[in-house]
């Protein structure tokens, strides 16, 4: 690994922006982390209480790798933290024979997944909690579980202030100008000169950079929590976190207080937020009606009327995948952003590549699948003298 002093600036403390901070103080950058809000607030793709961690994927089996190295690298956060971050409870994974549930079986094969297809008779008698339907198929992911992403926000950019980064919160970033001695930042009316800007604005990726507005969208998502009837029925000691991809995609995991469930429906039927700095956080009741008739129709253990909603915001790109890499062909400024719902589970991972990408210039740890290129065919940051 290099540790050539470079000065870095990451331009976001969220998601991905804690952990690269994080990453790029362990591997001896000098690193400056611009935050408009405080350290892990709760407007953005981070909020909600917990996140699910799989490691058998319905979006595409080769992210099975990067998960593993993901793993590792939370493991490494709650040692440096003395945290519990990650907790493993296994992962169903429900639904119809379909493309997403090949992808699961793929992984599995592909990569030696620890998971393994449940007997629908099975599942009934383990899990009856769920609504299982003829031709469902279920794959328990013995290495999922949850994650606790405030908490890891938090203490991932706390190592990076230990580590020697500098975080300044409740700074604005006003505009970034790639010129020939750097990558200028400017923020509260001063500007700075670094080597390398890492960039990870979340829902505010369009504003940030005008190019990105047509290839990412910013999203409102509700999550709804329930409370079980029975004593212990949803405990997350006999009661996987889970996501259904047919006949409808929802997700569950077990609420982290009390007994009940934290159930988030498809980010297919989030509604888009036209603009970040005016996120509507209040939840209309049909969209409340709207978990009402799935809890009814999925959970009859659960109370049907929810005890507690939130909205928060995540950035969507076209494909459901993020951009990660070089933004624009400009070797100075690396993005992550519009992470589409399923990158938290990554983001010990994604900030790795963010520091190859401004320490080395290149990351053999990346994906194809996430590199920018593919929607940015040209160049679109423009050098200045």
């Amino acid at each position: 690994m290099s540790t050539t002093r470079k000065r870095i600036a990451v331009i976001g403390l969220g998601t991905a922006g804690s952990m690269a901070a994080w990453r790029l103080a362990s591997r001896g950058a000098d690193v400056v982390g611009y935050e408009q809000f405080g350290t892990s607030h709760d407007r953005s793709a981070h909020a909600g209480e917990s996140r699910i961690f799989r490691t058998a994927y319905f979006e595409d089996q080769d992210y099975a790798p990067l998960i593993r190295s993901a793993k590792a690298l939370w493991r490494q956060l709650e040692a440096e933290t003395g945290t519990e971050l990650l907790t493993l409870t296994g992962n169903l994974m429900l639904g119809e024979a379909s493309a997403e549930m090949a992808n699961v079986s793929e992984s599995i094969d592909k990569f030696g997944v620890d998971a393994v297809a449940i007997p629908l008779e099975e599942a009934r008698k383990r899990w009856p909690q769920h609504p299982y339907r003829e031709g469902d198929v279920v794959v328990l992911d013995r290495e999922g579980g949850y994650l606790r992403p405030e908490l890891a926000v938090l203490k991932a950019a706390r190592r990076a202030e230990a580590l020697g980064a500098e975080l300044r919160t409740y700074t604005p970033v006003e505009g970034i100008e790639v010129k020939a001695d750097g990558v200028w930042v400017t923020a509260g009316g001063h500007s700075e000169r670094y080597d390398h800007a890492v960039v990870t604005p979340g829902p505010w990726a369009g504003k940030l950079f005008p190019e990105l507005a047509m290839l990412i969208e910013a999203r409102k998502v509700v999550s709804a929590w329930f409370a079980g009837r029975e004593p212990g029925a949803f405990d997350p000691a006999h009661f996987p976190c889970f996501v259904r991809a047919t006949p409808r995609e929802f997700y569950g995991l077990p609420a982290m207080a009390g007994n009940g469930l934290k159930l988030g429906l498809s980010g297919a039927v989030n509604r888009p937020v036209p603009d970040p700095d005016a996120l509507d956080r209040t939840v209309p009741l049909d969209e409340v009606k709207a978990f009402r008739a799935l809890v009814a129709e999925s959970f009859p253990g659960l109370y049907p009327d929810p005890i507690r909603v939130s909205a928060y915001m995540e950035g969507y790109t076209r494909d459901g995948h993020g951009i990660v890499g070089r933004l624009g062909g400009e070797e100075r400024i690396t993005a992550v952003t519009g992470l589409s719902g399923h990158g938290f589970k990554l983001s010990p991972a994604l900030g790795e590549i963010a520091a190859d990408y401004a320490l080395t210039g290149s990351s053999e740890n990346t994906l194809a699948l996430l590199n920018p290129d593919r929607f940015l065919a040209t160049p679109t940051i423009t050098e200045n003298p």
